[in-house]
């Protein structure tokens, strides 16, 4: 069985396959089929948040969200340029109503047209299309890896439609800080536990990179050059660009030490042909844009991988599935405790109560090894106080506290990201 495999013995004790299954975030099933993840409740709690936090934090940035559909025709995918270079990894056409339809690999097409409703002015530009995209490739059954490479996962996407290189040199810069500034939420650094990679394209390759010589050269320039004034290191790869301009990829490494692309900041000179996508320029004339493909975060899927094992499963309040776990010590307890929990909920705080029949001990122990952020004691003291024993996964014991007072706490530490 799959599910069996993800769990096998042989894995890291970090690694994000074991402890998605001890912690309950995810699962598969044989009869659902292979690298497509079934996220449990608490796994869905995490990736909701993850998804609502992007979504506020790009919008904050400058974005526009939208909404595409996840199939399309065929035809899509041919004036796009992409169906010749990933035909072999795009699931099967559909057809109906005499037209042939595919599951989407990628979102660009989709924006592309929905920047063609009407007519654009230089005024517009840079403008900035995102969407938490539902996207399908058929990836081989060697390549599947929990949740680092799936066959169905959704992407953090944008695309900047820019008036020329040098609005688009901006825009690659404004990209990389908006990343960054989410790394750093995250507790990620440069260079430990990210890095770029300026990969270049192949000029005597024909059948897998779009010909424009000067364009590639341009671009390339442009991106290395990004990079050298932000200061940081960064390494190049020959023969590693998109088929339609070069990019920036951000790379991690699992706790297998592998090294994935996670995502990758993109400079398109071809698209904008295919597509005849166009503004108004001050002159009145019509001009042809360039195209900026980004994502802030990358797959949510494959972030998650790396965020389970970076936290080694012990995320951080605003993230965690469970916040707080309450423990009443006896039956008589029970009333009290579940008064705190509806307390604790209403106020937005994700928490948990344990009814179980267990000794206290034995219920502090699985409140540690779920890694819940914190956990509440309740007793005939706290009872009688109308107080909380509040206890911190790494701090220990916090003490008595009202229940007020827990919540101001609480909603700081969620606030600050911490």
């Amino acid at each position: 069985m799959e599910q069996n495999k993800e769990k096998s013995p042989e894995l890291n004790e970090f690694d994000h396959r074991r402890l998605g299954a001890d912690l309950g975030l995810f699962t598969f099933s044989d009869l659902v089929g292979s690298g497509l993840p079934l996220w449990l409740p608490k796994g869905a709690t995490i990736r909701r948040i993850l998804e609502r936090f992007v979504v506020d934090t790009e919008i904050a940035w400058g974005y526009d969200h939208v909404y595409t559909p996840d199939i399309a025709k065929l035809d899509l995918y041919k004036t796009s340029g992409h169906y010749p270079y990933y035909k072999d990894s795009m699931y099967a056409p559909i057809e109906i109503d005499e037209y042939e339809f595919m599951l989407r690999p990628m979102t660009c097409p989709h924006h592309f047209e929905l920047y063609k409703a009407r007519p654009r002015s230089y005024r517009e530009l840079p403008m900035r299309i995102a969407e938490l995209a539902k996207l399908y490739r058929y990836e081989g059954s060697g390549e599947l890896s929990g949740l680092v490479r799936v066959r169905s996962f959704c992407l953090a996407d944008a695309h900047i439609i820019c008036t020329d290189r040098d609005q688009a040199a901006i825009e690659v810069d404004k990209a990389l800080d908006l990343i960054e500034h989410i790394a750093t939420i995250f507790g990620l650094k440069l260079g430990e536990n990210y890095s770029y990679r300026l990969s270049l394209g192949d000029r005597k390759d024909d059948k897998k990179y779009y010909k424009n010589d000067t364009a590639w050269d341009e671009g390339e320039m442009m991106l290395r050059d990004v990079l050298t004034k932000r200061g940081g290191k960064f390494t190049e790869a020959s023969g590693e660009a998109a088929f339609y301009g070069p990019k920036i990829d951000i790379q991690m490494v699992d706790a297998r030490g592998k090294e994935n692309t996670a995502f990758t900041v993109q400079y398109d000179f071809c698209m904008p042909d295919r597509f005849d996508l166009a503004y108004i320029a001050p002159d009145g004339t019509e001009k042809r844009p360039v195209v900026v493909h980004r994502s802030s975060i990358g797959a949510i899927e494959r972030v998650m991988a790396f965020l389970i094992e970076h936290y080694k499963g012990a995320f951080p309040l605003w993230l965690a599935p469970v916040q707080v776990k309450v423990l009443p010590i006896g039956e008589k307890h029970i009333e009290y405790a579940a008064a705190t929990v509806n307390e604790l909920t209403k106020a937005g705080i994700r928490a948990e109560l344990d009814r179980s029949d267990e000794s206290l001990g034995k219920k502090v122990r699985v409140a540690k090894m779920e890694k819940v952020p914190y956990f509440v004691v309740i007793g005939d003291q706290e009872v009688e106080a109308k107080t909380l024993g509040v206890e911190h996964r790494t701090e220990g014991k916090i003490g008595m506290l009202s229940i007020q007072d827990f919540i101001v706490r609480l909603d700081q530490e969620i606030a600050t990201k911490q």
